[in-house]
């Protein structure tokens, strides 16, 4: 199963010419390429799939999302290589 899951962008900065994040998800951090969502910003909610943010959403629909996906922890431990906390 692939899953899109939302965090919190905290810091942005450029590897190689790459746009890249810190993405926050509730408490696990990490790297992600902006490539495919130029406009996100420090503080933008994305979704992120494989190591990219392909979309933005706002903050009460990652909310929502982070919600039911601690509901359902074995396939977001899959995912990311740890649980939710």
């Amino acid at each position: 199963m692939c899953l899109g899951i939302p965090g919190r962008v905290v810091e942005i900065h450029d590897d190689a010419g790459l746009r890249m994040a810190t993405v926050d998800f509730g408490g696990i951090r990490r790297e992600v390429c902006l490539s495919c969502t130029p406009e996100a910003d420090v503080g933008s909610y994305v979704i992120v799939h494989v190591g990219f943010a392909i979309t933005l959403v706002d903050e009460a629909e990652a909310g929502r999302t982070l919600d039911v996906l601690r509901a359902m922890a074995s396939a977001v431990e899959g995912e990311l290589g740890e649980p939710l906390p």
